[in-house]
This record gives structure tokens, C-alpha cells and sequence, in this order.
């Protein structure tokens, strides 16, 4: 979930940009902390790990990270450590079955004419909706299908 993995026997990365927008905030935590909350949407464009494969898939992750660095006064810790006070993360096209740590995308001639997922229609750009409020509305929904790539 923090970190963005494919298996390379399955799909690789097509060039070597993967395109970002997000923002990075930063607020006074518990007992002083230094607290960063990153909230970024992630595009990575793959292909089939074949050489001759030139159909390109998205994997889209928005990823919520919140990070703490203690005031050393406050609380006992080590210099230049961080403590990971939560994470979020939401996905499109990263594969709806087991969760083996690589994303498995679906490319166009493997989804089915209705798309993979069981649950509702998602558009995976939309950043109007914070992701507390985005986990829970897909809580029991299931796999949603993107609406867009």
C-alpha cells in the first residue's frame, strides 16, 4: 500500500515519467510533532512485459500518507526519524483479486465490455472528495470500474 509495485514478468513501466498532482501539508501534531500529510494521485503507464506489446494501461493510485517527526523534548526518539501515523490508498486498474504486492492491470482486450469491478462507476482523477470520506463510501462496495484512464 505505500509503495507502487509491478511484477516485471507481467507488465513494465512505458518511459520513464509517471505523472503526479497532489499536495503536501504540514500542521503542529500531538505534543508538539511536526505533522506532514501527503496526498498525491500517482499514473503510472505500463504495457505488457512483451517486447512487441504496445497497448498502454493506466494504474492510477491516489495515496494518503501522514507522517510525524516528535519534538525530541516531548517525546523520546531518535534524530532524523519519523513515525507513520496513518495511510490511505485507492486504486484503479491495480487488479480486484488477491493481493499478492505487485498491481496486476487489465488491459482493453482482457476487461470484460462491463469492466472487472463489482461496484460502482469511479473516476479515479476526482480529488473534490477527501480520502476519509472516499474509504468510506466504497467501505462495501467492492471493486469499483473507472469511469476514465
Amino acid at each position: 500500500m505505500l509503495f507502487s509495485r509491478f511484477d516485471e514478468a507481467h507488465v513494465r513501466l512505458v518511459g520513464d515519467v509517471v505523472k503526479t498532482r497532489g499536495r503536501i501539508t504540514y500542521r503542529e501534531g500531538e505534543r508538539g510533532a511536526l505533522q506532514v500529510t501527503a496526498d498525491v494521485t500517482y499514473v503510472y503507464p505500463v504495457a505488457r512485459a512483451a517486447a512487441d506489446s504496445d497497448e498502454v494501461a493506466r494504474t492510477i493510485v491516489r495515496r494518503e500518507v501522514v507522517l510525524n517527526w516528535d519534538d525530541p523534548a516531548k517525546v523520546i526518539t531518535e534524530p532524523g526519524t519519523f513515525s507513520l501515523v496513518s495511510y490511505k490508498a485507492d486504486t484503479t486498474n491495480g487488479g480486484c483479486g488477491t493481493v499478492t504486492g505487485y498491481f496486476t492491470p487489465e488491459f482493453a482486450a482482457e476487461q470484460p465490455a462491463a469492466g472487472s469491478g463489482d461496484g460502482p462507476g469511479v473516476d479515479p482523477y476526482d480529488r473534490s472528495t477527501s480520502m476519509a470520506e472516499r474509504m468510506r463510501e466504497a467501505a462495501d462496495e467492492g471493486c469499483g470500474t473507472a469511469t476514465r484512464s
